[in-house]
């Protein structure tokens, strides 16, 4: 079980991340489920490069800069993710 709660908080927080951005920026927003398909794929890639570099839980164990550092990682991929598919999709629909 403790191999998958990095997964699992990352996979969260990226759903939420992409979420969050899609309620701020309406114009480019995938909807709920699109927001959170988006963010969980971003925020697993942010997490797992993040642990690529040594930190977060994938490399720094599960102390709470661990834990802080995936979570916000993967928020902002999940974000970034989010946003680039939202512009894309913006774009081809004009």
């Amino acid at each position: 079980m403790e191999a998958l709660l990095p997964w699992i908080i990352q996979l969260v927080s990226g759903a939420v991340g992409g979420n969050v951005i899609g309620s701020i920026f309406k114009n480019i927003s995938l909807g709920g489920l699109g927001n959170s398909i988006a963010g969980i794929v971003g925020g697993g890639i942010g997490g797992q490069l993040l642990g690529m570099l040594g930190m977060g839980m994938g490399g720094g164990g599960m102390d709470a800069a661990g834990i802080l550092g995936t979570v916000a990682s993967s928020a902002v991929g999940g974000g970034v993710l989010m946003t680039v598919i939202g512009f894309v999709r913006r774009l081809i629909g004009k």
